[in-house]
């Protein structure tokens, strides 16, 4: 499944994959939107746009179907949450 990494912006990350032809974008407060019958071409356009973010705003978000994000592995450095670093009730 092809994979492309933002170092700055609101996605952090995109994975799309040609078999299902779902794309998968992670955002920085940690939300994943998924959409459904995207091209592999608008894929690629989105990883190379200055702005992948207003890319997604002008050509995906409205125009593709929303689909369900994969369910992903646990975190390889075991997810610690803050609960697990802190202890207690989280509020």
């Amino acid at each position: 499944m092809p994979t492309k990494v933002f170092t700055s912006g609101r996605i952090r990350k995109a994975d799309y994959d040609p078999a299902s032809r779902q794309l998968e974008l992670h955002w920085e407060d940690r939300s994943v939107l998924a959409y459904k019958h995207v091209p592999e071409e608008v894929f690629r356009r989105l990883c190379s746009a200055p702005n992948p973010a207003t890319y997604w705003e002008d050509r995906i978000a409205e125009e593709y179907p929303k689909g369900t994000p994969r369910a992903r592995p646990p975190a390889a450095d075991g997810g610690k949450t803050l609960r697990d670093l802190f202890g207690g009730d989280p509020e």
